[in-house]
């Protein structure tokens, strides 16, 4: 049996640099994992791959990232290593705290965990760069957490340069009860919009890899916001509101839904948590919200 945690994340800053022939988008995003996590069990005496999550709403059947993740580490596998467990199962239990489709990459989280645990039980197989390229045929954020850390993300998300960001923050972060389509949300992107930067890709990635104490706080910018909200206006309303009385800066993670909040002070922190988690039906969020007062994950970069 392995138990891992298998983190969440959030981009500090998302730009849309361009789209591709594919259909899909280029981005310049700073992510960074979270101390909200999964828990993750593994049980590798089953002959074949079965996933069990506490989460009603996410399924356990091959549809599921993770499943996934099992199937193709087992196809990679070099036959000399698969004699250890001639079975190619494992039972994979999840006990589900990230909201599934709030833009926090509880799934592909899932789906990087699998995969290391599975390298770890068959005697590592597989360099890390390798499974991060296996990860990359699973989802474009899957190589992000095999890496771990902080990293700003290029391409679809798939060119990562480890960031040594300096982030003495908590983080207030707002799950409003509902996903949004990240597809739909890319296909809504106005690239007119997108085009005024406010600083330099390359001036900002040179500070961020130079150990320098950067205030990420001047740099949160999230460029898909303004296409999720036209295609979810209450999520607009969820921002204004919390906006109004808690008079703080707000941050969507992702293609949304999450909101998220930085705080330098914890009993700052801890009072707007307190606010939020008593205007939540002022909020117009739905019975399913989470709130969640977490932390930046401690980097081993």
């Amino acid at each position: 049996m392995i138990t891992l945690h298998s983190p969440a994340k959030i981009n500090l800053f998302l730009y849309v640099t361009a789209e591709r022939e594919d259909g899909f988008h280029d981005l310049f995003t700073l992510m960074t994992e979270l101390s909200l996590r999964d828990d993750m069990d593994f049980d590798f005496k089953k002959k074949d791959i079965s996933v069990q999550c506490s989460h009603p709403q996410v399924p356990e059947d091959n549809s599921n990232l993770a499943f996934k993740a099992a199937e193709l580490f087992f196809n990679c596998l070099p036959l000399n290593f698969a004699e250890k467990n001639t079975n190619r199962g494992v039972g994979i239990k999840i006990k589900k705290i990230i909201p599934p489709g709030g833009g926090l990459g509880g799934g592909s989280s899932n789906a990087a965990c699998v995969l290391k645990a599975m390298n770890e039980w068959y005697g590592f197989p597989f360099s890390n760069s390798f499974l991060m390229k296996m990860g990359h045929k699973l989802g474009a954020d899957v190589p992000f957490f095999i890496q771990g850390g902080n990293a700003i993300a290029g391409g679809i998300g798939e060119k990562l340069e480890i960031c040594n960001i300096y982030l003495p923050y908590y983080i207030l972060l707002v799950y409003p009860g509902f996903s949004a389509s990240t597809a739909a949300v890319y296909k809504n992107v106005d690239l007119a919009l997108t085009k005024n930067r406010k600083f330099n890709n390359n001036a900002l990635l040179n500070i961020c890899k130079s150990h320098k104490r950067l205030d990420i706080k001047g740099y949160l910018h999230n460029d898909l916001e303004s296409a999720a909200y036209c295609l979810y206006p209450e999520l607009k309303a969820v921002k204004d509101k919390m906006a109004d009385f808690l008079h703080e800066t707000i941050f969507m993670t992702g293609s949304g839904s999450s909101f998220f909040i930085l705080f330098s002070d914890y009993s700052e922190a801890e009072n707007a948590f307190k606010k939020v988690s008593g205007q939540w039906k002022t909020l117009g969020m739905t019975p399913e919200n989470k709130i969640f007062l977490t932390s930046f994950a401690e980097c081993e970069n």
